[in-house]
């Protein structure tokens, strides 16, 4: 049973990783086709703030899916996921919502909450990375 029960898991993880290469293939080609298009509608080769947003949020959850197809391929070769990878892929995402967030929109508590959820991985990156390198005397 434990046998047939790794094999579901392998065909699975190989699923994900396929579907999500597809994914980020197709993400990627339409980013490129929205960058193509922002450069070449008037004013040409000139962008303006909002789409420069929207183009920055667009490669950040490229890059997130680049660290989530990251974390799937190291899930299926040690059969553990790796918490560093995991608190990057959390950064980027948070960072991606404060680059292409409304400031001005936002109730000061959801400012505070965003705030106390950088600092919180923050210092968990910091811990783990500090537990995961031999220290230097």
């Amino acid at each position: 049973m434990t046998r047939l029960l790794r094999i579901v898991e392998r065909i699975i993880v190989t699923a994900l990783i396929v579907m999500m290469t597809v994914v980020l293939l197709l993400t990627t080609v339409d980013l490129g086709w929205l960058l193509i298009q922002d450069i070449l509608t008037a004013p040409i080769l000139l962008l303006d703030v909002e789409e420069l947003l929207d183009i920055f949020g667009f490669f950040l959850l490229v890059l997130i899916g680049v660290e989530l197809l990251e974390t799937i391929k190291a899930y299926f070769d040690d059969h553990v996921v790796h918490v560093e990878v995991v608190l990057e892929v959390a950064m980027i995402a948070i960072a991606r919502k404060v680059i292409t967030l409304e400031v001005k929109d936002l109730p000061s508590l959801t400012l505070l909450g965003i705030s106390a959820i950088i600092l919180a991985l923050a210092v968990a990156f910091y811990f783990v990375k500090r537990t995961m390198t031999p220290h230097a005397k």
